[in-house]
């Protein structure tokens, strides 16, 4: 734990970021934003090394953002879903993909410049 962490005064974004904040723990988050995966179509789509993937998910397992359901019948899969706390995330995605959307340049158009007379 962190001095920042440990500190009752600390912003709570702060806190919340080093939670959530790193950069696979937020994709995996994101991605299973529409619904349960197995392992492997995390892996696929993050893009992500199985160890990534595995360390995150036992990270964000952890952290009570992620379950995990063995299904042992032939072929055996690992699911993954949000649970409600990983749920609660969801509106803060969809909030950052529109300031996204209205803020990001997408290569679309030219930026604006201002010209001074």
């Amino acid at each position: 734990m962190s001095a920042e962490s440990s500190n009752p005064d600390a912003c709570p974004v702060v806190e919340s970021l080093e939670q959530i904040g790193s950069q696979w723990r937020l994709v995996v988050l994101h991605d299973l934003h529409d619904g349960e995966k197995r392992f492997n179509e995390l892996k696929r789509s993050t893009d992500a090394s199985s160890r990534t993937l595995s360390r995150v998910l036992d990270d964000l397992r952890e952290m009570g953002f992620v379950t995990r359901r063995l299904e042992e019948d032939a072929p055996v899969a690992t699911y993954y879903d949000l649970t409600e706390k990983g749920e609660s995330l969801c509106p803060v995605f969809d909030e950052i993909e529109a300031w996204a959307d209205e803020w990001l340049d997408t290569g679309d158009a030219e930026p604006e410049t201002a010209i001074a007379d």
